[in-house]
């Protein structure tokens, strides 16, 4: 199959996972809105800098959208299982069509929400208070890095749905995720905390984007040399997940 049929059935495969926000806006407002509220909730009612040098909003900015590019995975998940169960996938199977087209497509409708829902939460954070510092150039590594960062969740989540296969059994895997988002430094400095719990939360790949991306914000707890940590960590997973999510995809009803 030539490249230009498999650029064709990816798009395809796009078109009816962006076709389905039109059907459901609604849950497409919640995914956006629910790590807004966390922001002014943290940066409001519970944020209390512990351990942080510098303006408290500086700081969790970087640190809520570093979460935003983790959470919200719920959704692709469940539109995977959904479509396993409906049968879906497996008339998709049954046609002329690139093997992991209807992947590619579910990963690139994810991803254009998720710059749409990063640039939100961009704005509520100017909103706020929060300044960039770092210039342009920076400024955009900073949210190229959330990005990458977010295509290999994605694909954890992917794999995860097919393993699952069930819409009843997403709930129990999305636990998962809540324990790699708050165990991080997105709400305070690892300085802050116990010993063998800083040094957990060090080793968090999503605490080395946060770092990464404050770093490149010129915002408080940014260091240097994080930005290869939150190039690499994403790197890895993406190679690890993506061909398992291709493999299991290919392997369904066998």
């Amino acid at each position: 199959m030539s490249n230009a049929y498999v650029v064709s059935d990816c798009w395809t495969m796009t078109r009816r996972e962006l076709a389905h926000w039109a059907r459901q806006p609604v849950a497409v407002v919640v995914g956006i809105a629910f790590p807004v509220m966390m922001l002014l909730m943290f940066g409001y009612l519970v944020g209390g800098g512990r351990g942080v040098d510098g303006d408290y909003v500086d700081f969790l900015v970087p640190g809520m959208l570093t979460l935003t590019m983790v959470f919200g995975l719920e959704g692709t998940m469940t539109a995977v299982t959904r479509d396993l169960d409906k049968g879906v996938i497996d008339r998709f199977r049954s046609m002329p069509m690139a093997d992991g087209a209807v992947l590619v497509g579910r990963a690139a409708a994810d991803m254009l929400q998720s710059t749409v829902g990063l640039l939100v939460m961009v704005g509520v954070g100017y909103a706020i208070g929060w300044r960039t510092h770092g210039g342009l150039v920076s400024t955009l590594g900073a949210l190229g890095l959330l990005l990458l960062l977010r295509f290999a969740m994605l694909w954890i989540g992917i794999f995860l749905a097919l393993v699952a296969g069930r819409a009843e059994l997403v709930q129990a895997v999305q636990i998962l995720v809540w324990p790699l988002g708050f165990l991080s430094n997105a709400f305070a400095s690892p300085d802050s905390m116990p010993g063998w719990l800083g040094a957990f939360v060090e080793w968090n790949p999503m605490s080395a984007t946060a770092t990464a991306a404050r770093e490149l914000f010129g915002n408080p707890g940014g260091e240097p040399g994080h930005v290869t940590a939150a190039v690499v960590w994403p790197l890895v997973l993406l190679a690890v997940f993506l061909p398992l999510a291709v493999r299991k995809f290919g392997r369904l009803g066998k």
